[in-house]
């Protein structure tokens, strides 16, 4: 049996490298194309790719196909991909390590087409979903299914003198998490494929398959790892995909008593209408002194049991975050979290969902100690400790994640979906897009969008 540390001997002689621990140290293979095509399938195809070209640049470009590197690799022709919240951080440069030409794109769902010898549990022709955590399955992290702590598939020494140590590699997401070329393209590399990949059962469609990647579990992770128990009072920052799933999860699988999500924008009208019984604050229509902490307490008198921030660090409300952040002074603002710590009654729980990358101003330290806050990095979350549990969920039409899918791009239209995602506008919280490799659209889903 191939040990982790096996594994990184290995891919020492064929892709990465190792370090005297042991761990995966990184070489570029973010695209099949750099140094040299080396990492470039033999026949010469070519595939589109979405690729940063810098910041508030994203482009589909014609790249090549990837080839199997590793025994443990499987090849997997994209059949459905999406573009994620967090995705708007890559288009920003607010992810550190970025490079011009990386593919991006951490969701995808498709069809195996070539496995290495190594690989025992897929097969070519099998219909599989990605984990966009990558992970080793043996450090002892992996063991317990906390994936996302994985110690050997992210070589990235700014992530370690960063936080002390790394965390996994993740897919399409910079040289910060390893490197590794994305989904958003119409083939990926997927490195110890037995691990990474899922099969889906031919009742569950792409269109609801594809979720389990990143949304389905990232939303169920945060309200189960935060704790949202039955009769709980919960209120929820962002209506984001995940956002918006994590209010749903704490409603009707969690028993919530209540849910109350805050946005900006039309999207808490949206949700309110997908989501029967949920709550919603836009704070831009809040009266005059009127905070959102303030309309949450007044909803809920000492304040809810639980509060999750599902919006991240980079959006500055005040004038004060918006120049530091500008500025450089810091690196993730503190006001969501502050309010939700503000918002949430004496000895109650705090998690955090939403992608923060560093270090932060005015957090008000004081207030977490003396009401005996409990505050929850939720972490990247785990994928593989929740993916089965939600496929039979899905295939037992317990949850229907189209819901919050409202768009469907043509893959050659994916760069203008970033620019949508950006903006928040024309009624889009989740899309799904499709390759010259997809299958007819699901019935219930939406209709193909011209842009």
């Amino acid at each position: 049996m191939m040990t982790a540390q096996n594994f990184a001997a290995k891919q020492a002689e064929k892709v990465l490298g190792h370090d005297d621990k042991g761990r995966v140290v990184h070489t570029d293979i973010s695209n099949p194309a750099r140094e040299g095509g080396k990492y470039a399938d033999e026949s010469g195809e070519k595939m589109k790719a979405l690729v940063w070209m810098g910041k508030d640049d994203v482009r589909v470009v014609e790249t090549y196909k990837p080839k199997i590197v590793d025994e443990h690799d499987a090849i997997v022709k994209i059949t459905g991909t999406t573009i994620c919240g967090s995705d708007v951080h890559l288009l920003h440069g607010v992810i550190v390590q970025l490079e011009k030409g990386d593919i991006l794109g951490h969701e995808f769902c498709g069809v195996v087409e070539a496995v290495g010898p190594a690989v025992k549990k897929l097969k070519p022709g099998e219909r599989v979903v990605n984990s966009f955590c990558i992970s080793c399955g043996e450090c002892e992290f992996c063991k317990k299914k906390l994936t996302t702590a994985c110690e050997k598939t992210n070589a990235s020494t700014v992530q370690e003198k960063l936080y002390g140590k790394r965390l996994s590699g993740i897919f399409g997401y910079s040289h910060f998490v390893g490197g590794f070329a994305g989904g958003q393209a119409e083939y990926v590399r997927v490195p110890l494929a037995d691990n990474n990949l899922l099969k889906l059962p031919n009742s569950v469609p792409d269109e609801k398959g594809l979720y389990l990647s990143d949304v389905l579990p990232t939303s169920y992770h945060a309200v189960t790892y935060t704790g949202v128990n039955e009769g709980d009072t919960v209120a929820i920052w962002g209506l984001g995909p995940i956002g918006f799933m994590a209010s749903y999860w704490a409603l009707k699988h969690k028993g919530a008593k209540r849910v109350i999500a805050i946005d900006n924008n039309w999207r808490a009208d949206y949700a309110k209408s997908k989501i029967k019984g949920l709550e919603t604050i836009n704070y831009t229509r809040l009266k005059n002194g009127e905070t959102v902490p303030s309309k949450i307490l007044e909803m809920v008198p000492g304040g809810v049991n639980v509060c999750i921030d599902a919006t991240g660090g980079e959006y500055g409300k005040g004038w004060t975050h918006k120049m530091e952040l500008a500025s450089g002074l810091e690196q993730d603002t503190s006001e969501m979290i502050n309010e939700a710590i503000y918002s949430t009654r004496k000895f109650g729980r705090v998690g955090i969902i939403g992608d923060y990358v560093g270090f932060t101003n005015h957090f008000n330290v004081g207030a977490l100690m003396e009401l005996g806050i409990t505050l929850v990095g939720c972490g990247q979350a785990p994928v593989h400790r929740y993916w089965e549990e939600l496929r039979e969920m899905l295939a037992n039409g317990k949850v229907d994640p189209t819901i919050m899918v409202t768009h469907r791009f043509k893959f050659d239209d994916i760069a203008k979906g970033y620019y949508m995602q950006e903006q928040r506008k024309d009624g889009l919280v989740k899309c799904f897009v499709e390759t010259r490799f997809s299958a007819p659209r699901a019935p219930g889903t939406p209709e193909l969008t011209s842009l």
